[in-house]
């Protein structure tokens, strides 16, 4: 037997696995332990910000008592805003930039405001007390428009980032199931745009290219990218860290030069070659990429790309907030067949209901069962997950499916980790 251990919320759950199962744990082998110390992350903050990629250097770009807006990803994607924050603070200070003129929005898009601990959380303390923080609200009566994308998208903002001389948008580059890849330009669509803006762009993820890891000719990135250009998004720093949540490099500058290098990284490490299809295919994600099923359901995604047909997903995914989106639970209750559901996506897409979209196409594949917090008769009946209790009933529910001699593969890290056949 072969003991791992499954990441769920903010713990792990041990789980004994026969050695002639265990087929194959899909994970990083080669990754760099990162920087153990925060003195040394916010060491590489700074040399990311001294010698920006494709752009002149931050402090050349700030006049003194400019309006300045910076971004930070909201409570859902954990990057580490105490540690990226306070360089760029000091920066823009020893510019003339005071306080008062600093606005951090969280680049929420649609999802919820950021609570009051969660930003102290993200952002630390003194950060939460020396600057104007605020959580984008993507119904806001205020919005600005700026203009139309190439592709139709009326593009409508924040309007305090919309007024802003200067906007510094912060990230971190990972793996997206139809952008591609986070950080970037992200920070400003979805990140800070209109419900509505953020809907039409998202309408485009039916496209064959709108996949995991894939920029080029992918067109809800490059109405992404369109859009980012009207805005004063004029220098990013964005992080990539490792499966400990460690920062392994940062990178400054311009946003489409310096976000592509920092995706060059990550795929270079999180691309991972596997042996094949697999019977079962067990995923774990952890806090706070599993806080609901709509974060959650990115682990799905990565896992399906390697499930033969008929095979099981067994995916360990605390949800500690229930399903996560309004939006998402509507289409799951009212669109009960693919087919339904890709018909909305491609005459009334509303962000959200894409996920119910994604699972039935999955479903379509690959039977999915569901350790989680939520209720289980929602689990089945609203998303048609099979619910189970623990790891060991869930197995033996997908060892009944597949039968006792299934090649079953593990993927720690199911969110960060991009399995290549």
């Amino acid at each position: 037997m072969v003991e791992i251990q499954i990441k769920y919320g903010k713990s792990k759950i041990p789980y004994e696995i026969d050695k002639k199962n265990l087929w194959e744990i899909v994970e990083a082998k080669n990754e760099p332990k990162g920087i153990e110390k925060s003195i040394n992350a916010k060491n590489e903050i700074k040399r990311a910000i001294q010698n920006p990629i494709n752009s002149p250097e931050l402090s050349k770009m700030i006049k003194k008592n400019s309006k300045v807006v910076i971004t930070q990803d909201d409570h859902t994607r954990g990057t580490p805003g105490n540690i990226i924050l306070p360089p760029i603070l000091d920066l823009l200070n020893s510019c003339g930039v005071p306080d008062e003129n600093i606005t951090i929005i969280f680049a929420c898009g649609t999802h919820r405001a950021v609570k009051s601990e969660e930003q102290k959380n993200l952002v630390g303390e003194e950060v939460l007390e020396r600057i104007t923080c605020i959580s984008h609200n993507c119904d806001a009566l205020d919005l600005v428009e700026l203009g139309t994308t190439s592709r139709g998208n009326k593009v409508e903002i924040n309007a305090i980032a919309a007024s802003a001389d200067l906007i510094i948008g912060t990230g971190k580059c990972e793996y997206h199931y139809y952008a591609g890849f986070s950080g970037g330009r992200k920070t400003i669509l979805p990140g800070i745009s209109g419900r509505n803006t953020i809907n039409r762009n998202h309408a485009f993820l039916i496209d064959d290219k709108a996949i995991t890891g894939n920029l080029i000719g992918n067109p809800v990135h490059e109405d992404m990218v369109e859009t980012a250009k009207m805005t004063k998004l004029s220098f990013i720093v964005n992080i990539v860290q490792n499966t400990q949540k460690n920062i392994i490099r940062a990178f400054a500058g311009d946003f489409i030069a310096a976000h592509l290098e920092g995706t060059k990284l990550y795929d270079s490490l999180y691309r991972i070659k596997v042996k094949g299809m697999a019977d079962i295919v067990l995923v774990g994600a952890g806090y706070p990429k599993d806080i609901d099923l709509y974060q959650g359901y990115k682990a799905l995604d990565n896992a399906q790309r390697i499930v033969r047909p008929g095979g099981v997903i067994v995916a360990a995914l605390e949800c500690k907030e229930g399903h996560g989106h309004k939006v998402f639970y509507e289409w799951a209750k009212k669109y009960r067949t693919l087919d339904e559901l890709e018909k909305q996506i491609k005459t009334n897409f509303e962000m959200g209901g894409h996920k119910a979209y994604y699972i039935a196409k999955i479903l379509e594949k690959a039977k999915i069962i569901l350790i989680s917090e939520m209720n289980p008769k929602e689990v089945k009946n609203l998303f048609m997950l099979e619910p189970a209790k623990t790891i060991v009933d869930a197995m033996e529910l997908a060892y009944t499916w597949t039968g006792r001699e299934a090649k079953v593969t593990f993927m720690p890290n199911g969110t960060i980790t991009l399995p290549n056949l």
